[in-house]
C-alpha cells in the first residue's frame, strides 16, 4: 500500500511540473536568464554589436560623475515623492465617494476605473501632450485666468511645468487603486461607524480613528504597488518631450535615460547597470515600506 501510494504521488508530482513547465520556461528564458545576462553586462564595456569587454565596476563608477544621471534620478524622485501620494489620495477620496449607495453607482465606478484601462497608453500621452501644449485647451484656460501666453509653449514648453504635469496624468489614472480601496471599505464594519457616531465622533475623528486604521494593510499595499509603479514612468515622459527628456531635462525621468544610454548610444553595459541600481533602490524602498508598516499597519486580530 505505501508503495502504491508513493507512485500515485510521484506521478500527481511530475504531472505539477508539467503543468507548471510553460511558467517555468518563460520564467527561465525571459525573466531569470535575461536578469543575469544584464548583471553580468553591467560590469562590460558593450555596444550591442562587438563581443562585450570586461571592465570591472567602471561603469557604476561613471554613474557618480554623470550629471545627466543625477538629473534623471532627481526627476524620478520627484515624481515618486508627489506623485504617489496626491494619487492614492484621490482615490482613497473618490473611493469613499463612491462607497456609499447612490443613483448610477456602477455608472460613475466605470466611469472612473476608465483612465486606467487606457491611461498608460501611446494616444493617451498624445491627447494629454495636446491639451497642455501651445494653443491647448489648458494653456488657453489659464491665459484667461491670467496665466502664460497660451502661444508660448503651453506647459510642455516651460522645465517648471512639465514634471507637475505628468503629476497630473498619473493621478487623473487612479482607478486601479480606487476600486481597491473600495473593496477595503466594504470590509469595514459598518456598527463601528455607528457606535463612534453614537460616542459624538465627527466625520473627521471616525476618518482617523476607524477608516485609516482598518483599511491600513488596503492603504499599504496600494502604496507599495504605486511606488513601484512609479519608478517605472516611461511612455508618457517620452512622448510629450518628443523623446528628447525636454524642456531643459525636466521630463529626464530615469527609465528614459536609460533608454537613451542603451539604445540611442548603444552603451549597452552602461545601461545595465543604471537597470541594477534601479532594481536595488527599488528593492531597499520596498524592505523600507515593510519594516514600517509594523508601526502603521493593523491587521485583522492584531492586538498592537
Amino acid at each position: 500500500m505505501t508503495a502504491t501510494r508513493q507512485r500515485a504521488r510521484d506521478r500527481s508530482t511530475r504531472a505539477g511540473y508539467a503543468f507548471l513547465s510553460p511558467w517555468l520556461i518563460g520564467f527561465l528564458g525571459l525573466t531569470a536568464g535575461p536578469m543575469i545576462a544584464s548583471l553580468y553586462l553591467s560590469f562590460t564595456d558593450y555596444n550591442l554589436f562587438t563581443a562585450p569587454e570586461f571592465i570591472g565596476i567602471e561603469n557604476y563608477q561613471r554613474l557618480l560623475t554623470d550629471s545627466n544621471f543625477h538629473q534623471a534620478a532627481k526627476v524620478t524622485a520627484l515624481y515618486v515623492v508627489f506623485g504617489t501620494p496626491i494619487k492614492l489620495a484621490a482615490a482613497l477620496g473618490v473611493a469613499m465617494l463612491l462607497h456609499n449607495s447612490r443613483r448610477g453607482q456602477g455608472f460613475y465606478r466605470s466611469a472612473y476605473y476608465l483612465p486606467s484601462l487606457i491611461g498608460g497608453s501611446v494616444s493617451i500621452a498624445i491627447v494629454w501632450k495636446a491639451m497642455f501644449i501651445d494653443e491647448g485647451i489648458v494653456a488657453q484656460i489659464g491665459a484667461v485666468f491670467g496665466g502664460p501666453d497660451a502661444s508660448a509653449g503651453g506647459w510642455v514648453g516651460d522645465p517648471g511645468r512639465t514634471l507637475p504635469m505628468l503629476i497630473l496624468l498619473t493621478v487623473w489614472q487612479f482607478g486601479a487603486p480606487m476600486v481597491i480601496f473600495l473593496a477595503g471599505l466594504k470590509q469595514v464594519p459598518t456598527e463601528m461607524y455607528e457606535a463612534a457616531e453614537v460616542d459624538g465622533a465627527g466625520p473627521v475623528r471616525r476618518f482617523w480613528n476607524i477608516t485609516i486604521p482598518l483599511l491600513s494593510p488596503v492603504l499599504f499595499f496600494n502604496l507599495l504597488l504605486e511606488t513601484i509603479h512609479a519608478f517605472q514612468i516611461f511612455n508618457s515622459a517620452f512622448i510629450i518631450s518628443n523623446g528628447s527628456g525636454g524642456p531643459a531635462q525636466s521630463t529626464l525621468f530615469y527609465t528614459l535615460y536609460l533608454y537613451f544610454r542603451g539604445f540611442r548610444d548603444f552603451q549597452m553595459g552602461y545601461a545595465s547597470a543604471m537597470a541594477w541600481v534601479l532594481v536595488i533602490v527599488v528593492g531597499l524602498i520596498s524592505l523600507l515600506l515593510f519594516r514600517s508598516s509594523k508601526s502603521w499597519v493593523h491587521y485583522s486580530g492584531d492586538d498592537r
